[in-house]
């Protein structure tokens, strides 16, 4: 018998007895410390399960089908010395994994077994497993442009306490946003958190592309736009491209957001003009709340100041006086004579 066959050290052997499975022993104490098979199948199977697990009963030599009682110290004076054993040789293994693993964690990193130096993964399930493991081996920065509105509040419950890791153990972080983000509370929670341990967080309303990062080792982007697929892509020369005349660009024509729920005179402006083209093209509300990754409370809270500011009781009013305004300007006239 190996030590992991050995009584207790099973996976049911947890050393913890039900009250139940006690009260079994006791019985079976009572009958001269013997449990015939009759006796056996009528008791409880599970119970009698936790007994044997961790080998309170035991086959008879002579009767394998009867079960006998074991004497409770002798057991566990056996049982605590096996289990100190396996514990400390779990300890050391677990101390030794890391470094065992490197090697085949480098190979796995690489591009030759990532499948060249472009890796094509399709599938949300398995794009976000990939870019999990990387994330989680990510040990000096990791840049990310998350374009549309706001994260769904259980992928920012996801990510929070990984990315907090990453930023305890000395790598940057630094992410943009879209403007609406800035009226999103979980996402505003999200960008506090990480801002009082150092990460940096920016809007931005220009149109840009999803990217991510990873040390500099590893770039994704998606090629289709329902998200369903991603490359990741290893070459040196394309993630610098990405970064420096991509990332950065994006980056230094954003607006810094630490959480706060003051949000910059321009961040509105710009939101509010955005609004304003979409509703002159006949947008519902819906669809532009929606585009702008903003609740249509929001949106309509911008209509209604905009109203005001215009100095107009209804919406078709709104519509037309901003119509007016595109139509006055110079670009305009010179446009149409």
């Amino acid at each position: 018998m190996s030590e992991t066959d050995e009584p207790g050290l099973t996976s049911g052997g947890l050393g913890v007895l039900s009250a139940e499975a006690r009260e079994l022993y006791r019985s079976v104490l009572r009958c001269h410390g013997r449990l015939t098979p009759e006796e056996s199948k009528s008791a409880d199977q599970d119970h009698l399960l936790e007994l044997v697990d961790i080998g309170l009963l035991v086959r008879d030599t002579d009767n394998p089908d009867v079960l006998v009682a074991v004497d409770p110290k002798q057991l566990s004076a056996r049982l605590s010395t096996a289990w100190q054993r396996k514990a400390l040789d779990l300890l050391s293994r677990a101390v030794a994994l890391p470094a065992d693993l490197q090697e085949l964690a480098e190979d796995f990193r690489t591009p030759e077994q990532a499948g060249g130096t472009i890796e094509y993964v399709r599938g949300k399930v398995l794009i976000n497993q990939r870019l999990g493991q990387l994330v989680s081996s990510c040990m000096e920065e990791m840049l990310a442009a998350q374009p549309g509105g706001p994260r769904p509040p259980e992928a920012l419950a996801s990510v929070i306490t990984r990315d907090l890791e990453m930023l305890r153990r000395g790598a940057a972080i630094r992410t943009i946003y879209h403007p609406s983000t800035r009226y999103h509370t979980p996402t505003r929670e999200y960008v506090t958190a990480i801002a009082e341990h150092g990460g940096q967080v920016r809007t931005l309303d220009e149109p840009y592309t999803r990217l991510i990062v990873i040390d500099r080792r590893t770039a994704v982007i998606p090629v289709a736009e329902d998200l369903n697929l991603a490359a990741f892509i290893h070459d040196q020369a394309v993630i610098s491209y990405l970064v420096e005349e991509v990332f950065e660009r994006n980056w230094s024509r954003g607006l810094d957001f630490d959480g706060t729920r003051t949000v910059p005179p321009q961040v509105v402006s710009r939101l509010r003009q955005t609004i304003i083209d979409l509703m002159l093209k006949g947008t519902n509300h819906r669809v532009i709340a929606r585009r702008l990754g903003i609740s249509e409370r929001t949106l309509a809270r911008h209509i209604a100041e905009m109203r005001e500011e215009y100095h107009v009781e209804s919406l078709f009013q709104l519509g037309y006086v901003l119509a007016r305004s595109v139509h006055d300007t110079p670009d305009h006239k010179d446009e149409f004579g």
